[in-house]
């Protein structure tokens, strides 16, 4: 039997999450908190039932922008998605429930962010990669893992005097997380949305942001599920070039996480050929392939909505320009649409 997620079985779908391998943290409901509570999208939390035991799960946020297009996407916003089911019966009857939905609601598309191929008849994108590797138990060992040139890079951090911590609210987060995506000509999300994620993610949780003679440099939203952790949103200033702020931040991301007994570094996902994935591939982490599938409705094709498309460009350029203050007030309108 396919059911709807209602607040008072968050605990058993997460439950679910929790001892299932192929789950992620962007499969907790907490998401459906966020997403409703920060950008009003409507969420279709699928779950399959057998004898009272849920056996299967698939997020899903309908995403209707007269900008952007109109989408069922698992998950919106997050790096990872799809259907994550204990058997075959039961990712069928999801897979085809969602179908189902996605012809209901009109949508162009119903986009599934899966990390492996589910099904090979559907058109997938192959845009995405990952970057996944296991830490050392020892904090130096990973220091010493690192590519020698990218290592070089992390030690100028310190020897420049960059100091970390962690803070409590998501003040400076914003300030340097919304600076960096100005000068990358990307709509910043509203202070609103990190607030929601702290909020609702408490303890899983933590932002770390780094500091030189009491500036801020830099600042990262990590998120912490089982043994791994995911270091999400983060950004510096225009001071963290030059101190090598962003390798210091990551370095100290990991350095925190093994003092944590964490295994598992997450570097999320990057477009090939683009900046971020360079940067993650200096750190000696192996690009993991994205198989983003589709489940064609009204579109005649895969919708295109990424800053590599050629008709981006223009307005990339622009917004690069914009005052800070005004990029932070304009963006969010643009940004809860760009899941």
């Amino acid at each position: 039997m396919i059911k709807v997620l209602e607040a008072a079985d968050y605990g058993l779908w997460d439950d679910f999450v929790q001892n299932c391998p192929e789950a992620t943290f962007f499969h907790l409901s907490g998401w459906k908190t966020v997403l409703e509570r920060a950008f009003g999208h409507r969420c279709h939390y699928l779950y399959a039932e057998q004898d009272g035991v849920v056996t299967g799960i698939f997020p899903l946020v309908h995403v209707n922008s007269r900008l952007f297009g109109n989408n069922l996407v698992s998950t919106a916003f997050c790096v990872y998605g799809g259907i994550v089911a204990s058997n075959l019966q039961s990712h069928a009857e999801l897979d085809a429930k969602a179908c189902q939905l996605a012809e209901e609601l009109g949508v162009d598309s119903l986009e599934i962010r899966n990390r492996q191929r589910q099904n090979t008849a559907r058109p997938y994108k192959d845009l995405y990669v990952t970057f996944r590797k296991q830490l050392e138990p020892e904090i130096e060992k990973n220091l010493l893992a690192i590519p020698r040139k990218q290592r070089a890079m992390v030690r100028k951090g310190i020897e420049a005097g960059l100091t970390s911590t962690v803070d409590a609210g998501v003040d400076r987060l914003y300030r340097a997380y919304s600076e960096s995506v100005r000068n990358l000509g990307t709509p910043v999300f509203s202070k609103k949305y990190f607030q929601t994620l702290k909020d609702v993610f408490n303890d899983r949780c933590e932002v770390v942001s780094i500091e030189h003679e009491g500036r801020l440099i830099a600042s990262v939203m990590n998120f912490y599920f089982r043994n791994e952790v995911l270091p999400y949103y983060g950004g510096g200033t225009e001071l963290a070039r030059d101190l090598k702020g962003n390798d210091f931040m990551y370095w100290e991301v990991m350095r925190r996480a093994v003092e944590k007994g964490v295994t598992v570094f997450d570097y999320g996902r990057s477009k090939v050929g683009t900046g971020s994935y360079s940067f993650k591939k200096n750190w000696g982490f192996t690009p993991e392939p994205l198989y983003y599938e589709y489940h064609l409705v009204k579109a005649e094709a895969m919708p295109d909505i990424n800053p590599l498309n050629p008709k981006y460009q223009r307005f990339i350029a622009a917004w690069k320009r914009l005052p800070l203050p005004v990029s932070q007030f304009i963006g969010p309108f643009l940004s809860k649409d760009l899941g």
